[in-house]
């Protein structure tokens, strides 16, 4: 029997010292870990709030910036190490930057997060009554589902440009005294055409039309009363006239505020949390940068949901010249500078979900209150489109979230061949820079309302 007994006890040693043992972070969290991550939800949930799309979120990421001793970026002057630094690109990108003790000479500390999420934006030419209703016509942004944003308030955002270079910046249903909008869904007792659709066919992407307003103008038996009514509004309140719809970008996101989920408030509800929810932590991190030796910068960037194109997306050579800028002040050469950089990709990750647990695989699926997610590789089917962090990158960062007591997993974005999603990690690699994806996992992912843990 002794003999037995001592056979398990180093069984079980052995075990230990060569099984994979994750931590979950809700076993290992004291109680003052637990309200340290409550607090710093709440910062979170107010940026949310705040940061309905992503030229609001860089009017609040500057505003905190302002607050902790960042000045704008100066091309004429050179800077010293702990100099706190911001720029901004079309008040849709922002990069902040604390410099380090060594400059850029090693390269930078990357932390890159994209501040862009699906929803529903205005065409050109978007006004039109119909049956004495007034409506916008619209183009959804991003990987949505469609059914999820009829029949839900929703907050109109953005920017008009108008011909004499003034704008008009809206902001409109999100307050309690707001009014807000919706797109109109079909009665139960009227579809059944529509209920033996497939999901992606139910609601048609031309169908997804707002409604947002229905009183005429005055009594006049003209056409176009409802329209006229609503345009007359408009240009009171921003002084915009219906050519101005042809310069503007103007949003339709979910009218609701963050809140707290579960009768143990341990989760927040929310939109946008991909990607804000890694953006929020990246900002906090570099604000907090007092003396790192190789210069930090966070980056937050535009345009991830529809393939980081355009001159604020990640595709974008806007960061590349900042560096290089940084670069050239200390007599470096640029391409070397970049080529030494490192980078965590912050984006999120699908939390495994019991409801639809097909659609994962359970070992390699990342969980709520298990901590940060680091992923690999993304793409879909055969890894096709992703960076695929090297094995020598992956153990250096494994060695210092172990080092600094972080609580991290790793996984997959659900089945192999199920589908799968990009991140900008490989536009950052292609920069010849290492860069793994790390980030929070997410339930209800691109949903109006996601779900992520506090801890």
């Amino acid at each position: 029997m002794a003999d037995k007994k001592k056979e398990k006890s180093v069984a079980g040693e052995l075990k230990e010292s060569l099984f994979s043992s994750p931590k979950k972070g809700i076993v290992t969290a004291d109680e003052q870990t637990v309200k340290a991550a409550d607090d710093f939800a709440n910062g979170y949930k107010t940026f949310l709030n705040n940061s309905k799309i992503e030229r609001e979120a860089v009017n609040y990421t500057l505003t905190l910036a302002k607050q902790a001793g960042f000045v704008e970026y100066d091309p004429s002057k050179k800077y010293n190490p702990g100099d706190k630094i911001y720029a901004i690109n079309r008040n849709k990108a922002i990069a902040l930057a604390v410099i380090g003790t060594n400059g850029v000479k090693n390269g930078a500390n990357l932390a890159i997060a994209h501040i862009d999420c699906p929803r529903i934006d205005l065409k050109p030419n978007p006004v039109y009554e119909n049956s004495n209703l007034c409506l916008f016509k619209t183009h959804y942004y991003g990987g949505i589902k469609k059914y999820q944003w009829t029949a839900i308030p929703l907050s109109l955002h953005g920017r008009v440009a108008k011909t004499d270079g003034t704008f008009a910046d809206v902001n409109i249903g999100d307050n309690d005294d707001d009014p807000c909008f919706t797109i109109t869904d079909l009665l139960p007792h009227l579809s059944s055409e529509q209920a033996v659709k497939t999901v992606a066919k139910a609601i048609d992407g031309e169908d997804l039309n707002v409604l947002i307003g229905s009183r005429p103008y005055n009594s006049d038996d003209d056409s176009e009363q409802v329209k006229l009514n609503i345009l007359s509004i408009l240009n009171k309140q921003y002084g915009i006239t219906e050519d101005d719809f042809l310069s503007a970008e103007l949003s339709l996101t979910p009218a609701f505020k963050a809140k707290d989920v579960g009768f143990d408030r341990s989760m927040i509800g929310g939109y946008g949390h991909d990607d804000r929810v890694c953006a929020y932590p990246s900002i906090m991190a570099v604000l907090d940068a007092k003396s790192p030796q190789k210069t930090a910068i966070t980056y937050l960037c535009d345009k991830e949901e529809i393939g980081s194109m355009g001159n604020t997306g990640m595709q974008s050579d806007f960061l590349k010249y900042f560096i290089f800028e940084l670069a050239k002040k200390e007599g470096l050469d640029e391409y070397s500078v970049i080529s030494k950089c490192k980078c965590l990709s912050a984006d999120v990750n699908a939390a495994f979900d019991p409801t639809y647990a097909s659609a994962y695989e359970a070992r390699n699926s990342s969980y709520i209150n298990n901590g940060v997610t680091i992923m690999k590789y993304a793409g879909h089917g055969g890894k096709a489109g992703t960076s695929d962090a090297s094995a020598e990158f992956m153990g250096e960062i494994r060695s210092l979230l172990i080092k600094n007591n972080v609580i991290w997993q790793a996984g997959e974005l659900g089945r192999v061949d199920l589908g799968g999603g990009g991140t900008i990690s490989s536009y950052i690699a292609n920069w010849n820079v290492d860069v793994v994806d790390i980030g929070v996992p997410v339930l209800s992912m691109h949903a109006p309302f996601e779900v992520v843990s506090k801890l």
